[in-house]
């Protein structure tokens, strides 16, 4: 039966109209395909309160739909109160629909606009599984791309996010179960031409104006065209794809709309929508004039002769007043530069991070003892809340010791380092004749240590979650050594210093040590920094560090995170030589954390892959461990035969890490043990008081590392496989 709904004030004469060849030609459509469907028409010129289940910031005002509003970071929805019927049961036949609707993305004054909606099919209601910014409302961080998802939207999105491969920040796309567009073109229309040699005009989303869309399905083919409102459907669609239903659709769907907002903000309304799938000119029935308009209207221009007459007299007091305020500047100017002489260069550069002591005072309550959330090497961290309720984590480092150093490396490393797997840098501080500040993004849920080692089981990280946090922190460290203009070493790649938001994600945190270095040249220092158990062998004996020392230290956290135990334990083995000795004896899973082997629900295979790759990346010879790109892509599990050759050598690694002989190198290159002694650390020439301490520290290290056969180059693993 038909569901067909027109508010006060809509008018349904044009339903009466001649069906189009469109209409016959689903109609025709309906009759081959012998599908059994309940025919779900609707019209809303304007909503009320019982129109649409509303969720999140979305809201019904003069009968118009907002989705958003001002608040940042939000998430607005808004869907038909009950499903309707997109699939044949038991069937893989899609129904055909049409819908339209007219939209108005409104900025506000002042304010810069960004992000969009999506208009969707998903299968369930609410915003459960969502976040805002650019996840659009649709999913989050966790479930975007999942196959389970079962959504199909189409994005009218104004932020080009390289994450999801946006082509621009005006675009419209296709998402299938995901964020990263299927299809995608730049927002706009064809004009009809009689000579049909029309040219593409672009449209602003985010400018204010009212458009009207059309979505038509039939037959596997989508088509998609959108217009200033008031205009004729343009004969040719924007987008015009194949696109196979079957596998995305359930039998019965949600419809409606999603949007959200992030640091920038806007308006996205709905003003009015129509809905068939018997009944393809529905559309027709929209009202397109006497619609509210949402462009800023332009400051006014005062042209008036009164205006000119008294501008004319202020003139004089005009060129007085300008006169005295030069005067004021420059001597101000000249004050500044004499008290600017004396401050040094790095202060000069990074002034525009700083932020007040006041601030910073206020937003820890005086750096309250009720608020440290941690103690470094060189000072406490606090917990702040600056004045715009933003948390914060505030640490305060002294001027003895090291502390200098490390304030400068955070802030010439971090400082300019934008990573959603590193922690966020807000601002520094520095008090004459008293400490440094660094002010950065809080963490709710704090060390990645914390959450491994010291929790209550109910806080434990599973398996899963720990191998995901892996992932995180490997994608930090990649960006690190490749992914911005200087090749950034950490050299301090441990739980401790892995962070968890909200949310779970890991970001790499603590660039105390951190240097960076041109691509392509070596670093120049040659000191031993680093905490004991993350040293890499070829850091002691020469106290210059590489991108491989990164990577071994990136290969004892795996070894700490999986096994549930510290790299070095009072009375135990080394952990690398624990784990080593274990998959020698054909026992790796032994070491694996019994809290989770007890708790059961892993994947035994994937536990053994990513202790193999732990104990590669801490392989003593630098040159045959991996890369972080090649680590990343061993924990992601991206492996496809048909690559390039880049990719037969990860695929080579990947058969390396269950090669007998590649382990029978590694015991003869470690001498049964990747760690340096601490005899070697105190002994080595290069070696300063820079590194520091495990919680527990054997007093009896093992003896000297001894060498052997080494591994293959990766070149020569190649080769010699062949």
């Amino acid at each position: 039966m038909s569901v067909y709904r027109l508010p006060e004030g809509s008018s349904g004469s044009k339903l009466a109209m001649k069906p189009p060849p469109l209409l016959l030609l689903f109609l025709l459509n309906m009759i081959v395909s012998c599908q059994p469907i309940s025919a779900i028409d609707f019209v809303f010129n304007g909503f009320n309160s019982s129109s649409l289940l509303l969720y999140g910031n979305a809201t019904i005002e003069s009968n118009i739909l907002s989705l958003t509003n001002r608040i940042s970071f939000a998430v607005g929805r808004a869907l038909y109160p009950s499903k309707i019927p997109t699939k044949a049961p038991n069937s893989s036949y899609v129904y055909p629909f049409s819908t339209s609707f007219i939209f108005a993305m409104a900025p506000y004054k002042n304010v810069l606009p960004g992000h969009g909606f999506v208009f969707i099919f998903a299968p369930f209601t609410g915003i459960d599984g969502t976040n805002s910014a650019q996840n659009l409302g649709l999913f989050n961080r966790t479930n975007d791309g999942k196959f389970s998802n079962h959504v199909f939207g189409v994005e009218f999105d104004v932020f080009a996010n390289q994450e999801f491969n946006d082509i621009n920040d005006n675009h419209v796309g296709i998402d299938l179960n995901s964020l990263t567009s299927k299809f995608a073109e730049d927002a706009g229309y064809w004009p009809d031409n009689e000579k049909g040699n029309s040219k593409f005009k672009e449209l602003k989303l985010n400018n204010g104006e009212n458009y009207q869309v059309w979505i038509d399905y039939a037959d596997s083919v989508i088509n998609i065209t959108m217009a200033p409102v008031g205009m004729k459907r343009p004969s040719r669609p924007l987008l015009n794809v194949s696109l196979n239903l079957t596998d995305i659709f359930e039998e019965e769907m949600y419809i409606g709309f999603t949007s959200s907002t992030g640091r920038l903000i806007q308006s996205h309304k709905i003003l009015a929508w129509s809905f068939s799938n018997s009944n393809f000119a529905l559309s027709e029935s929209l009202i397109t004039t006497g619609l509210p308009s949402f462009v800023l209207p332009k400051d006014p221009v005062f042209k008036s002769k009164g205006f000119i007459a008294g501008a004319t007299v202020a003139s004089f007091l005009v060129i007085v007043l300008i006169a005295l305020i030069a005067l004021f500047y420059i001597r101000r100017k000249q004050r500044r530069a004499r008290a600017r002489a004396d401050m040094e260069d790095w202060e000069l550069e990074y002034w525009p991070h700083r932020i007040t002591y006041q601030e910073i005072e206020a937003a820890t309550k005086g750096f309250s003892e009720d608020n440290v959330i941690g103690v470094g090497g060189n000072g406490k961290v606090f917990k702040g809340v600056l004045p715009g309720g933003t948390e914060v984590a505030v640490k305060r480092i002294s001027h003895e010791n090291d502390g200098m150093r490390e304030f400068l490396a955070e802030i010439s490393s971090l400082g300019r380092l934008k990573h959603r797997s590193l922690v966020g840098l807000r601002g520094w501080c520095k008090r004459e004749k008293g400490s440094f500040m660094l002010v950065y993004d809080y963490m709710e849920n704090g060390s990645l240590d914390k959450r491994v080692f010291d929790c209550e089981d109910n806080k434990m990280l599973s398996c899963e979650e720990r191998i995901r946090i892996l992932k995180d922190v490997a994608s930090g460290v990649l960006y690190l050594h490749e992914g911005w203009e200087s090749k950034v070493l950490h050299r301090d790649i441990k739980a401790s210093n892995v962070l968890l938001d909200k949310e779970m994600n890991g970001r790499l945190g603590d660039f105390g040590l951190a240097r960076m270095h041109s691509h392509g040249q070596l670093p120049s220092t040659t000191r031993v920094v680093g905490t004991v158990g993350y040293l890499a062998p070829e850091v002691v004996r020469s106290g210059r560090a590489s991108a491989q020392t990164d990577v071994f230290g990136f290969g004892v956290l795996i070894l700490e995170v999986m096994c549930g135990r510290r790299p070095i334990e009072e009375g135990k083995p080394p952990l690398v030589e624990l784990v080593w000795k274990s998959m020698m004896e054909e026992q790796l899973l032994s070491v694996f954390d019994p809290r989770l082997k007890a708790r059961g629900g892993f994947d035994e295979d994937e536990v053994e892959r990513v202790l193999h790759l732990g104990l590669l990346c801490t392989y003593p010879e630098p040159s045959s461990r991996p890369t972080m790109r090649q680590v990343l892509k061993i924990l992601e599990g991206k492996n496809e035969s048909n690559e390039a050759e880049s990719e037969d050598i990860d695929a080579y690694l990947l058969q390396q890490m269950n090669s007998e002989t590649m382990w029978m190198n590694y015991s003869e290159s470690s001498g049964f043990s990747s760690h340096p002694t601490f005899e070697e650390i105190r002994k080595s020439k290069s070696s300063s008081m820079s590194f520091s301490w495990t919680n527990s520290v054997v007093e009896d290290f093992r003896s000297e590392t001894r060498l052997g056969k080494q591994l293959p180059k990766w070149g020569q693993m190649r080769s010699n496989s062949t």
